[in-house]
């Protein structure tokens, strides 16, 4: 018998576990008390690690045209087969698609691969939302500004749409609390009848179309009603030019109450409640570009974001989205919150010892569908599940000749490739996941690899080491790859990029393996310096959605 701390790893929350094992693959679960995301809790869905313990319909060993092969076999053959397409089609020949359940050190290892070494960024991941790009655009850096702790500091707590609760239960559990311990006031804007189990101080029931004028109509509540922070404006918030009169037109109480189906009065209370409180939280979903953008300028106008207990908390659906940011795992950024310009592309050439580096943004969704109709991209790997993505990948692998996907088990899904390989389980995952906040926690495997299931990083750094370049993937624990990761968050980071995490770059096999959750950033932005070239956050122009390019 043994106790183990880990992760439930079912959602972005990334709740702590406690689990007790034994070598019968027997499982009891209770929520980690010490953990910082959930302090005990824990939701229904961690009943997914018990329905993972049973072995019938997994996938056990590699299969290669429907055929069982060895490894060692299979990663020559896939060596052989990868470096024909490269040498044939060049490096934007081969894409890859992510899941938004696997590790950090998976993503690295697999970012690194497609783009120092096949040159191509091409990767496919539906979850990431609208989010990312948006603070990019907006704060300078891909950096949430608000953390689990700031829950029970606000004074009123902003909820945008009731289907946070399903999605993440344990988070509103949390909200409920602080509204009984410190008496914070709760908002909700969702459609009717998404209020049950809430029980907020002001509900607004508005359809998802009503959300981001309800939201551009309090800016403009707020401006017009001396609340916007103009000293922090001048001093750390670029407004684009006629921003205020752009804003003007359709989003006075008037036509957004009719937007809404909602009374003037209804409306007025609300951004007048919203407007008298300094210490206001907001938890919107990351997906709605045209939400997102409009709570993000909410925040960044009136000052309500780099102090305790205010700010824009964006809610994600993938366990571990944000390790996947912070490697740079899609096809919109590089590395360690980089983009493509020249010194991060010399920068990341020169610490991977990278062949052939990708040179600017690749495709995804129907664009990278559209490519390989065109025969422009010849070869995908899949890795990590994704059930989202279903579709997607049912026509993406019937495009290419050569397919690839590393998968639990032999279902549906796992028709129609050309190899399969066979990949852990949650609950026999070693690495990382850094959960909604910023929150680092590590994930301990509960039972041993059955089969031959492997971790996915285990068999790209092999993929690599047989194509010839072992010198820069020697990788044999997951412990190497971590301080990788964390080496290049810090590499020619003058302070520049917040996310540096330099002081975890000497740590030991020992001291990674005995991990406690720990959080970079502390509070971000709290001296009104945003990570841009003039030190000052961006209002983002209302429709306007930032490309794939990162500046």
């Amino acid at each position: 018998m043994a106790i183990v701390r880990s992760l439930c790893g079912q959602c972005a929350v990334g709740c702590g576990i406690r689990a007790v094992t034994d070598e019968e693959r027997e499982l009891r679960l209770e929520g980690d008390a010490t953990h910082p995301a959930n302090g005990g809790l824990l939701c229904a869905r961690v009943q997914a690690l018990h329905d993972s313990l049973s072995l019938e319909g997994r996938l056990l060993h590699p299969l290669v045209d429907g055929r069982r092969q060895g490894w060692d076999r299979t990663i020559a053959m896939l060596a052989r087969r990868l470096a024909a397409v490269l040498t044939r089609h060049g490096p934007g020949s081969i894409a890859l698609h992510v899941g938004g359940g696997l590790l950090t050190e998976d993503y690295y290892v697999a970012n690194k691969l497609m783009k120092g070494f096949f040159g191509s960024a091409h990767i496919h991941a539906p979850w990431r939302g609208a989010i990312g790009p948006l603070q990019r655009a907006a704060f300078g850096e891909d950096v949430m500004a608000t953390s689990y702790e700031d829950v029970s500091r606000a004074g009123t707590i902003l909820l945008l749409g009731g289907g946070a609760m399903r999605e993440h239960p344990v988070l509103i559990d949390r909200v409920q609390a602080a509204r009984g311990d410190t008496g914070a006031a709760l908002i909700l804007i969702a459609p009717a009848g998404e209020e049950q189990g809430l029980d907020p101080d002001l509900h607004l029931p508005v359809a998802a179309a009503g959300m981001a004028p309800l939201l551009r109509g309090l800016l403009l509540h707020c401006h017009d009603s001396g609340t916007v922070k103009q000293d922090f404006l001048a001093r750390s918030v670029a407004v684009p030019k006629g921003f205020w009169e752009g804003l003007r037109p359709g989003h006075d109480i008037w036509s957004v109450a009719r937007a809404c189906g909602l009374s003037p009065a209804i409306i007025r209370d609300f951004y007048d409640q919203w407007a008298a409180d300094d210490r206001s939280l907001s938890l919107f979903s990351g997906e709605d570009g045209d939400v997102a953008g409009a709570m993000l300028n909410l925040h960044l106008a009136t000052g309500r974001i780099g102090r305790v207990g205010a700010g824009p908390f964006a809610l994600g659906r993938a366990a571990n989205g944000m390790g996947a940011r912070e490697v740079g795992c899609m096809a919109d950024s590089l590395a360690a919150h980089r983009g493509f310009d020249d010194e991060a592309r010399a920068s990341a050439t020169r610490f991977w010892g990278a062949r052939a580096l990708v040179e600017g943004p690749g495709l995804d969704g129907a664009a990278m569908l559209r490519a390989m109709r065109d025969g422009q991209i010849r070869a995908l790997i899949s890795i990590g599940a994704d059930p989202a993505a279903t579709q997607w990948l049912d026509e993406a692998r019937s495009l290419v000749p050569l397919s690839i996907r590393a998968t639990e088990r032999m279902d549906a899904m796992g028709e129609g490739w050309s190899v399969l390989l066979p990949s852990a389980a949650w609950i026999e995952k070693e690495g990382t996941v850094t959960g909604m906040d910023r929150l680092v926690s590590r994930q301990r495997r509960l039972f041993d690899l059955p089969g031959e299931a492997r971790p996915h990083w285990w068999m790209l750094t092999r993929i690599a080491q047989a194509m010839g370049w072992g010198d820069a993937f020697h990788y044999e624990r997951p412990a190497d790859i971590y301080r990788e990761h964390v080496r290049l968050t810090a590499y020619r980071n003058d302070g520049a990029r917040l996310l540096n995490l330099k002081r975890h770059a000497p740590i030991s096999n020992p001291a990674y393996a005995e991990l406690t959750p720990w959080r970079w950033g502390e509070l971000p932005f709290d001296e009104g310096r945003f990570p841009t070239a003039d030190g000052r956050a961006r209002l983002l122009p209302m429709g306007d959605q930032p490309d794939a390019a990162m500046s």
